[in-house]
């Protein structure tokens, strides 16, 4: 058993959980509103408990003791392409998300956004939460990571707040950018090419830079696309048809001078899903799941920089007894 347990909200399909357990933490629950985002984390990990709910009525008193509660409360009241309502948006889940966090009291908070909610526009709203979470006796840092600084395929900036007790928040650092970007030949070029498409070694030639922000929509919308139209423009520039989402990759017989559309294992790619993980449904609620995540890369960079803070405290801790002890036998 890990030495640290994670409570994860709006788990969707799986980015930030995944990343977590790569991270080293174990999940007391995963916490999901969608059916088809649950049956996806039931297949791909039976032992984790998926509690199938809305946050807004999940008590955080039997969590009491967990180490890390995080999260990736929706994006659309703060996403540029929305309305930006912010908290008068009624999907706004940070409140329910705090309101946790205090019945639980855990060692470190860490959840994620979009880039609109670090604009100007939200500076009270975030001044509102870190206040909150200051009233809890937590440090709370914010910080726009860019997902390709740490080998995801693509820009995909998450804006990821990260809150400690005061205690262990001077040990705390955000994870360093790797080397070098991964291009979407890179990441892709295997799955273009796996049907025999005659095209395939032109197009990895074309695909030789990172990806827009992949886009997952909501129910609210139609079929799934890969955003829009100035993502769509890029997309074409990368040899990808961004109108909708194939079912296969391109055979023998697709033209060699054609852009193919992209695949759910391809989009997951993408996002930094290894190929093993499964998404449940059809292929709208697959893609949405994929193009909704938190690419487990980056969540893991995170957590594996807030494991090392408890790891840390949980080392000097015993070391800290064995002192007072010495002073105590001395006296």
């Amino acid at each position: 058993m890990s030495a640290f347990t994670a409570l994860e909200l709006c788990a969707g399909g799986g980015g930030q959980a995944l990343g977590l357990e790569q991270a080293g933490f174990e999940h007391a629950a995963v916490v999901e509103i969608d059916e088809a985002a649950c049956r996806t984390l039931a297949h791909n990990r039976p032992a984790w408990r998926v509690l199938n709910r809305d946050i807004r009525t999940l008590s955080g008193k039997e969590f009491r003791g967990v180490d890390l509660v995080a999260g990736g409360v929706p994006c659309p009241p703060f996403s540029i392409a929305g309305k930006q309502l912010g908290k008068m948006d009624e999907r706004d889940l940070f409140p329910a998300a705090l309101r946790l966090v205090d019945e639980i009291r855990p060692r470190a908070v860490m959840l994620e956004n979009v880039r609109g909610l670090s604009t100007e526009k939200f500076a009270p709203y975030r001044a509102q939460i870190v206040e909150k979470l200051d009233d809890m006796g937590y440090s709370a840092f914010w910080q726009i990571l860019n997902s390709s600084d740490y080998g995801v395929a693509q820009l995909r900036p998450r804006f990821v707040l990260v809150a400690l007790r005061r205690r262990l928040a001077t040990s705390f650092s955000w994870p360093k950018p790797l080397e070098r970007r991964t291009t979407v030949a890179e990441a892709i070029g295997d799955l273009i090419a796996s049907r025999g498409w005659p095209g395939a070694s032109a197009w990895k030639r074309g695909a030789q830079s990172i990806a827009p922000t992949l886009v997952g929509g909501s129910k609210k919308h139609g079929g799934p696309d890969l955003g829009p139209t100035r993502a769509k423009q890029q997309w074409m520039e990368l040899g990808v048809d961004g109108m909708g989402v194939a079912n296969e990759a391109p055979g023998p017989d697709f033209p060699a001078d054609k852009r193919p559309k992209l695949t759910v294992e391809m989009v997951a790619r993408l996002q930094g899903f290894p190929d093993d993980w499964q998404f449940q449904g059809g292929k709208t609620a697959a893609y949405r799941q994929v193009g909704n995540a938190f690419p487990p890369p980056v969540a893991a960079a995170v957590a594996r920089c807030i494991f090392t803070v408890l790891q840390a405290d949980k080392r000097k801790k015993p070391a800290e007894m064995a002192a007072r002890e010495l002073c105590f036998d001395f006296l």
